[in-house]
């Protein structure tokens, strides 16, 4: 690090926010775990392979079947999307 570099820091919320609303990420989760990003979703058949668009900050937007309609979705909203490794 040279004298000329700054170091900033975040606060966790600012941290936390940093792309939300124009980053987002698909992840693959079964229909098992599905209350734990969507209380209210009704009820489905164990063992379902879904995927879900979450938004930068891990709100989650959608869920869907299908990793294409779920990639669609956030071009659709112009959210860029990342992947996760």
């Amino acid at each position: 690090m040279t004298c000329d570099e700054q170091t900033f820091t975040m606060k966790p919320g600012e941290f936390q926010a940093l792309g939300t609303g124009e980053i987002a990420y698909v992840k693959p989760m079964t229909s098992d775990d599905l209350t734990t990003l969507f209380p209210q979703a009704p009820r489905m058949r164990p063992g379902l392979n879904l995927w879900v668009l979450l938004n930068a900050d891990g709100t989650p937007i959608m869920l869907s079947d299908s990793r294409e309609t779920a990639l669609a979705n956030a071009a659709e909203h112009q959210l860029h999307t990342v992947a996760l490794h």
